[in-house]
């Protein structure tokens, strides 16, 4: 019976991860016409509104006001800022690259935790960390001039990834993942709505630009409600290593929607950084650690 839960939990984690790149996807395609806050908030409206009916029928509404503490909005506060980052990475990158990167943050969290929290985490989760990062700088590729722009704003979504993750340790355990979500959500929304006026010219969507957001907000909320129905069918030890099939989407996505693969170097990179992070599970579990993951990007 435990065995069919897990598959069950494996299979929902798959398509949470395959959920958000596809919402990843449709973002990409309608940053190619409008500014990337825009297609943010745009998005932000329909995700908003999708996570407050989901709110609704797991019955949290009364929780709601919860997510005002300062924890939770310290929590939002990353989240939103990691969000606006990984926009303007994902507008200016290939998705694959852009989200590979992004998934060097459960090791940026390790050695956050290993480093400047001084909590014990032993040599091989910090070297199988470290490995993660080369695969990261292979994606990133430096040049002459250093790393480009668009990498640094996705190793900037990456560490404050980690920073919300630290803050959602602190954060209270009676406040429902869908009810945070939903602030975040919201949160997103509105601060892509103030940074699109202050520093974008608004262009006004057509109707498959409005049609592909809307998709790209329920595939969001989708992603979110998966990664949480995953972890209450199946064990985290067998699900977790599962998240890392974002990049293989993310390839899949990048060959057959946008006609382009990452090149050789960037492929070694995100096998580095999968086979890491899959390391450093299997490590958590023969330890009896904690999962060393973070939560949905």
């Amino acid at each position: 019976m435990r065995a069919t839960s897990s598959l069950g939990g494996v299979a929902a984690m798959l398509a949470a991860t395959a959920s958000f790149v596809v919402g990843d996807s449709f973002m990409k395609l309608t940053t190619a016409d409008l500014p990337p806050f825009e297609v943010l908030f745009l998005r932000g409206v329909a995700a908003s509104l999708a996570c407050g009916v989901l709110v609704v029928l797991l019955g949290d509404r009364r929780a709601i006001a919860s997510a005002l503490d300062p924890r939770a909005l310290l929590r939002a506060a990353c989240e939103t800022l990691s969000v606006l980052c990984y926009i303007i990475a994902l507008s200016r990158m290939l998705i694959a690259d852009a989200i590979a990167i992004l998934q060097t943050a459960p090791l940026i969290l390790i050695l956050a935790v290993a480093f400047l929290m001084r909590e014990r985490v032993g040599a091989a989760r910090v070297a199988l960390a470290l490995v993660g990062f080369a695969g990261a700088f292979l994606v990133a590729q430096p040049g002459p001039a250093g790393i480009s722009p668009a990498a640094l704003f996705a190793f900037a979504s990456a560490v404050l990834i980690a920073a919300r993750d630290l803050a959602g340790r602190a954060a209270p355990a009676h406040i429902p993942v869908m009810v945070m979500t939903f602030a975040t959500n919201v949160t997103v929304m509105l601060v892509s709505g103030l940074m699109s006026r202050g520093f974008e010219s608004w262009r006004a969507p057509a109707g498959w630009h409005l049609a592909f957001l809307t998709l790209a907000g329920l595939f969001v909320t989708f992603g979110h409600a998966g990664v949480l129905l995953a972890y209450r069918l199946g064990r985290p030890a067998a699900v977790a290593p599962f998240f890392y099939s974002f990049a293989v989407w993310a390839v899949l996505s990048g060959l057959v929607v946008f006609g382009a693969l990452p090149n050789g170097l960037a492929l070694a990179g995100i096998a580095l950084i999968v086979l890491s992070g899959v390391a450093i599970v299997l490590v958590d579990q023969r330890h009896g650690g904690e999962i060393a993951l973070t939560e949905a990007l």
